[in-house]
């Protein structure tokens, strides 16, 4: 069975998350650093592979009012690049609370705050998977 991949797409870091093999649950991978497009594109596939994911569901930062700003248009022509040249279904959902949901679960969760970059993006990531996951279950049902 397929798995979905999860990712929270930013300038330096990439946060990422895969699918378990039902489609319930989003689970952390890790947190790619964004030395070169080309190195991060191919990590990615990597995990394309692994997986076996035909489906990228990728967050998207809209701005509070719902416009796509500068950094959305980023994520987007990131992903594009994603989808053509490994022929992946690219699903955006809007992110706008994730990080901070991810920041709040890790100050509950008593990290601290220097710890807290090591993992804010690849929750991020689960978060963004998981609210698509949830989607697909209640459409189903």
């Amino acid at each position: 069975m397929e798995r979905i991949l999860g990712l929270d797409v930013g300038d330096k870091w990439i946060g990422v998350a895969v699918s378990d093999d039902l489609l319930m649950m989003a689970q952390p991978v890790c947190t790619l650093e964004r030395v070169s497009n080309k190195k991060t594109y191919e990590e990615i596939y990597e995990m394309i592979l692994e997986y076996k994911v035909d489906t990228v569901v990728v967050g998207l930062p809209k701005n509070m009012n719902n416009t796509i700003g500068p950094q959305a248009e980023k994520v987007v022509k990131f992903s594009e690049k994603l989808k053509n040249k490994y022929k992946v279904e690219i699903v955006y959902i809007d992110e706008r609370m994730t990080t901070l949901s991810a920041e709040r679960v890790l100050i509950e969760g008593n990290v601290r705050r220097e710890n807290r970059k090591k993992y804010v993006d690849k929750i991020a990531a689960t978060y963004i998977l998981q609210t698509h996951l949830d989607i697909l279950r209640r459409n189903n049902a």
